[in-house]
């Protein structure tokens, strides 16, 4: 046992965690802080709550570690709302506030509110320390919770407005249990029943579909999904979570399916009579409502988490396991199997249907057309997009032109997505970076998302964080409209656009103020010369693309009229 104060103990156990940085808005436990310095441990002061906790976030996906964040007791609120984005996307993060001094409860103490219940629904985990002895495994316990089965955030509220009570000494465990340090740190395997009878469900199966969900990238697992599907001749497709599980140029690659999605996507799981669903919620956005596969359909479901088993659709074979082992078992079982000859003709209408997408996009994708379409945007961002890059996707409309137009073609591209809160782009991708400091990292968000932490520009110029942030640029929120116009009854007044327009202000010019590189692209033909540019400025930077505010991203496929989502 070793003697020291709180702030040495948190410092200590972040960096044998392996760490790296931590997200924070001053003033919080400010003496851990200064003893991360010796450590090397970045402390990256964010101009929001929030946008800590989406950075915290980007930085979990990113690495597979718990992303850090902080806030002094009055900015709790705003962390327990920045936090619902990572519970939504099931991402380890390991959030800390200040709270309550128990001698000025009940007597209207400055800044003094209660927020810890606040941290119920948007964590996996949330617990009070109020004596500097419970620090050690309240902090192990939260850790652990983070990581283990389907990861989430957690919280811990410490006692005192900045935390105070880590000031204090006592005596802490020499180490930690550094199991809880990543995702995963326990594989489980399946059933070996279940696993052979999710192969005689596949091997009777005339249109089996694979869909790969966001515990496929947790997991590790995007070689074995492919090799899975490669051996049983199954079409493949994901949801925006799992987006880089197998190059969108393979055969078998259908693309992103649910309510952000590629028609093509959702025709080919609707069109299955047997959907393995692969760490997958199978929730609302990956089915579009529940539509896509229709009721009725014969599922095999793996993933880690019990709970999800037939939560959704009745489960004809569960497999409860870790995906990357329970694939491996699947590969193992399947030795020397194949498809039978009768999927031959499933194959070749997946082909067509995906054949088709292509062709009906052609001409959006290759116009030249000003102000221009964010199809011709996805498709040179596609092309810039390195191998082994990370493509960082807002909400709402950017989730739909990232998950379904910008392919990935390339060896080791991934995806990493808002879960729900427009303007998540930024901050997240800060965090990204931080994780993958040698990784050519590109965020795309609409104007609309952009503004919301836009001052974390300044940030990332301060910290040298050298993403590269892409601003589909056209004044409004556009995605809005159609609803917009559905409330004026189709008859929308001149004053109707004051809900959804505004000004023409160029964002290149902001990040220039802000100590970033700024790049104004107006016309289709200059963006191959701003990536270029971009990817080796060596500094963050704002590509500011100028596009058409009537260009509406396509609804989700749902085999009814009208689709869903908007």
């Amino acid at each position: 046992m070793a003697k020291q104060s709180g702030a040495r103990f948190i410092a200590q156990t972040i960096n044998d965690y392996g760490v790296t940085h931590v997200f924070l808005v001053p003033a919080i436990l400010l003496k851990a802080c200064a003893e991360m310095e010796p450590f090397g441990i970045v402390r990256v002061v964010a101009h929001g709550e929030k946008s800590t906790a989406y950075m915290a976030d980007g930085y979990a996906r990113a690495s597979g570690k718990p992303g850090v964040c902080f806030a002094q007791h009055i900015g709790g609120s705003n962390l327990a709302a920045g936090l619902r984005d990572a519970f939504l996307a099931g991402s380890p993060v390991f959030a800390v506030t200040g709270g309550p001094i128990t001698a000025t409860r009940y007597r209207h103490a400055y800044q003094d509110l209660e927020h810890f219940s606040q941290f119920d629904p948007t964590t996996k985990f949330n617990a009070r320390v109020d004596d500097i002895s419970r620090l050690a495994d309240l902090m192990q316990t939260a850790m652990r919770e983070a990581v283990t089965g389907a990861p989430g955030p957690v919280h811990l509220e410490i006692r005192g407005h900045h935390a105070e009570l880590t000031l204090a000494e006592t005596d802490f465990p020499d180490t930690l249990d550094l199991r809880w340090t990543a995702v995963p740190p326990f594989r489980p395997a399946a059933d070996p029943a279940a696993v052979q009878a999710a192969l005689a469900a596949l091997a009777s199966a005339e249109r089996p579909v694979i869909v790969a969900g966001g515990g496929v990238a947790w997991s590790g697992a995007q070689a074995e999904v492919v090799a899975l599907a490669e051996r049983l001749s199954i079409p493949v497709a994901t949801s925006l979570n799992a987006k880089g599980t197998i190059v969108e140029t393979h055969p078998l690659a259908v693309g992103v399916c649910g309510a952000y999605s590629r028609a093509c996507a959702n025709q080919a799981v609707a069109g299955a009579d047997v959907v393995l669903f692969i760490g997958s919620k199978t929730g609302g956005q990956v089915t579009t409502g529940w539509k896509v596969p229709k009721p009725g359909t014969r599922i095999i479901h793996l993933d880690i988490e019990p709970a999800e088993m037939g939560r959704n659709y009745p489960t004809e074979v569960a497999l409860v396991g870790d995906a990357r082992t329970v694939l491996r078992q699947l590969l193992d079982a399947s030795t020397g199997t194949s498809a039978p000859a009768s999927r031959a003709a499933w194959l070749a209408q997946v082909k067509t249907l995906v054949a088709e997408w292509r062709a009906g996009l052609q001409s959006l994708m290759d116009s030249d057309v000003v102000p221009m379409r964010p199809e011709r945007l996805c498709r040179e961002l596609a092309t810039a997009l390195p191998a082994g890059g990370v493509l960082v996707s807002d909400t709402g409309h950017s989730g739909i032109w990232t998950g379904a137009l910008v392919e990935f073609t390339k060896p080791g591209q991934r995806m990493i997505r808002c879960a729900g809160s427009l303007g998540w782009a930024l901050p997240g991708a800060i965090g990204v970076k931080c994780a993958l400091p040698d990784t050519p990292v590109i965020a795309f968000a609409g104007d609309g998302g952009f503004y919301y932490h836009m001052a974390e520009l300044e940030t990332a110029a301060r910290y040298g964080i050298n993403m590269i942030m892409v601003v589909n640029n056209n004044s409004s929120l556009n995605q809005e409209i159609p609803l917009i116009d559905d409330a004026y009854a189709k008859k929308p007044t001149e004053r109707a656009r004051d809900l959804w327009g505004f000004r023409d202000v160029n964002f290149a010019g902001i990040a220039e103020h802000m100590g970033c590189l700024g790049i104004r692209v107006e016309r289709p033909d200059e963006l191959p010369g701003a990536f270029a540019k971009a990817l080796a400025a060596g500094r963050p930077v704002v590509i500011d693309v100028v596009t058409d505010h009537l260009a509406m991203a396509p609804k989700a496929w749902t085999g009814t009229a009208g689709g869903a989502g908007h």
